[in-house]
């Protein structure tokens, strides 16, 4: 067992089945058939985040597989009880940022996974059961007062390895939705199988589809699994981007427009802000945005404790609106009112059938429908939130000479009077609003017929942006990035 192994080992107060011995457990070379070892143990309330389980895996094996439970004792109200996450890296190590070891995650989703040359479990990845110490990596959620105690049977099967699995991610473009420098509407939070969804990636396709996508990014909990097999499943009518919602014990940060096979490690918190940046880093080089996700979720280790400085854009609008949408919007307008814009962007987190892919969704102004030009677009706030496709919205603002749009910047003398109108059609029921740095400074019902425009004229004097939001009993139903008035 090596060093963090072991500390890790005493530390939970575990125990390894007597026929297993330190430093791991090991198993014996074989021909044929297969062979099983039991691990249990207990882990304290005072258990580190990750608890690394050595597995010596001979030669022969073809196939190994892995089944965990825990027991669940009664806590007393407001106390976290028992939840273990899951996952494995292979012999080429499991250090932190090591994507070379890294062999799949599945969270808390399921109790057993399977991997192999041929095929693996969803959110694992196939290939060759390498010789060498395997690592089995448990992730104690939260701990009951009374301790968690766990079991993990690890079953290695020999034989002719089989066919290699052969990636097959998504095309780069698809034809079908192509209009060249145009608005396109996306949903770049999205879960299947591949981690904690019930959707499978034909279902989700098919969601986002009927949803009147133009693209989706499939953001899986800490792995990659997905990006390797969307080729599957991809039509001519939709674009599927690949990203990793990385999941860490100080809040969700979904990187997005990843390449695929892309691995970002999800093993620090808040409190390591150089780790942070290291893969925010990683991200940036390899192309992709990084998303402070659903920053004032309610769950432990969902809320964003990261700096909002290295984040690209902020997710403001996650599934239904409600209060934790509302104190999202309000830090994101105050960070706006300090000078410190980053772009806003909504998405479903579709995780089940119940949840609507593509309510939210977003709309971006891209050259293309390709990835590079959808992040330059999202990068820049040419973009704005919608409910659903029905919703149509122009947001511009003019000095009588020139005119700029959303996320643009108009330069003004401050005493020359600026006009912004704001077109929507697709939302009865509606009030729109436009805000400044003061603000809401303009105000106007929607009629019956679900379309308006309205107009709100106001100078750079006392004006530095203005944003548009148009809301139903309180319910944002669709709102935008600012326009800036320069000088």
């Amino acid at each position: 067992m090596d060093l963090l192994s072991r500390r890790g080992f005493l530390a939970a107060g575990g125990v390894i089945a007597a026929a297993n011995l330190l430093p791991g457990v090991a198993f014996a070379e074989q021909a044929a058939g297969a062979e099983t070892r039991t691990v249990t143990g207990t882990f304290g309330p005072s258990i580190e985040d990750w608890f690394y389980l050595p597995v010596e895996v001979p030669r022969g094996v073809a196939e190994i597989e892995v089944v965990y439970s825990y027991d669940k004792p009664a806590v007393p109200p407001g106390t976290r009880g028992n939840a273990c996450d899951i996952g494995i890296f292979g012999p080429e190590g499991h250090e932190l940022g090591n994507a070379r070891g890294f062999r799949g995650w599945s969270g808390g989703f399921r109790d057993r996974f399977t991997i192999s040359a041929a095929g693996a479990t969803p959110g694992y990845l196939p290939g060759p059961v390498t010789p060498g110490t395997w690592h089995v990596i448990l992730g104690p959620y939260t701990v009951a007062p009374q301790g968690m105690n766990y079991r993990v049977d690890i079953t290695l099967r020999f034989g002719p390895a089989g066919v290699p699995a052969r990636p097959n991610p998504a095309p780069e473009t698809a034809p079908a939705r192509e209009r060249g420098r145009a608005w396109y509407r996306g949903d770049c939070h999205l879960h299947t199988v591949h981690s904690d969804g019930r959707r499978t990636p034909a279902e989700l396709v098919a969601a986002a589809r009927a949803a009147g996508l133009d693209f989706i990014t499939s953001t899986e909990h800490n792995t990659s699994s997905a990006s390797l097999q969307w080729g599957e499943h991809a039509t001519d009518d939709l674009l599927i981007l690949n990203g990793e919602e990385v999941t860490t014990r100080s809040g969700h940060w979904p990187a997005i427009g990843l390449p695929p096979g892309t691995w970002i490690d999800w093993r620090y918190r808040a409190d390591d802000p150089r780790s942070f940046r290291r893969f925010v880093d990683q991200v940036h080089k390899a192309g992709g945005l990084v998303t402070a996700a659903h920053p004032f979720a309610s769950c432990f280790g969902c809320t964003y404790e990261f700096a909002y400085e290295l984040a690209d854009l902020v997710e403001v609008w996650n599934q239904g609106w409600t209060d934790e949408e509302e104190a999202a919007v309000n830090h994101w307008d105050g960070l706006l009112r300090t000078g410190h814009w980053i772009p806003l962007i909504g998405n479903s987190d579709a995780h089940n059938p119940e949840h609507v892919v593509g309510s939210p969704q977003t709309v971006v102004l891209a050259d293309r429908l390709r990835r590079e030009d959808l992040l330059a677009g999202l990068r820049a706030g040419r973009s704005w939130l919608a409910e659903s496709s029905a919703v149509q919205l122009d947001f511009t603002a003019t000095d009588g000479r020139r005119t700029a749009g959303i996320g643009e910047g108009l330069a003004a003398d401050r005493g020359t009077p600026v006009t912004f109108e704001l077109t929507v059609s697709g939302v009865p029921g509606t009030t729109v609003r436009l805000l400044d740095q003061v603000g809401p400074e303009h105000t106007a019902e929607v009629p019956a017929t679900g379309s308006l425009t309205t107009r709100w004229t106001t100078y750079p004097r006392y004006t530095r942006w203005a944003r548009a939001e148009v809301r139903r009993a309180g319910r944002m139903v669709a709102m935008t990035n600012p326009i800036f008035l320069t000088r």
